[in-house]
């Protein structure tokens, strides 16, 4: 069975990319689900004097490991001011320290979501610049524009953005199959 981490790149406890991620497995079949709840990772802000000082936290070389023993990431960015939330760009600066090809070259589906009408566009964009930097294999994205008018009973209710989120899940698998 193939097992896929899940990350939505936001601490808040009621994340609407937490959401839209639990609804987006729920859609997969014959996978093993290994959800990462940044919360989990408390961590310094990042610093070469810290590090220097202290070396990678326990908790970066915990997370690092279990990132070597998936086959793929779907990954659901909150966007703060048209960037990554602090919480998950501190967490990739210290991913970085300790693998600086983060993701493996594995299989990755990105995904925004946002109250507003462009999704979390930006930070996708973003994403889809840099992450190839860091080992992203990224077969496909998907933004949800208008969080709260499009998604509502733990499913989307647009059925073009459904079907559009069933294609681009159905191209991830294929990859991961692969």
């Amino acid at each position: 069975m193939k097992k896929i981490i899940t990350i939505a790149g936001s601490n808040s406890q009621k994340s609407i990319n937490k959401s839209l991620l639990s609804h987006t497995t729920s859609l997969l079949e014959n996978v093993e689900i290994i959800s990462i709840d940044l919360n989990d990772y408390v961590l310094p802000i990042y610093g070469v004097d810290f590090e220097a000082e202290n070396g990678i936290p326990t908790a970066i070389k915990r997370l690092d490991e279990s990132f070597n023993k998936t086959d793929g990431f779907i990954i659901s960015l909150a966007e703060h001011n048209g960037s990554y939330a602090a919480v998950f760009k501190n967490t990739l600066d210290w991913l970085s320290r300790a693998n600086m090809k983060i993701w493996r070259e594995k299989p990755m589906l990105l995904m925004a979501t946002s109250p507003g009408g462009r999704g979390g566009t930006t930070v996708l964009q973003t994403a889809k610049a840099y992450f190839p930097y860091l080992g992203g294999n990224i077969i496909a994205d998907f933004s949800l524009p208008n969080f709260y008018d499009n998604y509502s009973e733990n499913e989307i209710s647009d059925n073009e953005l459904k079907e559009e989120l069933s294609k681009k899940l159905m191209l991830f698998q294929q990859h991961l199959n692969n």
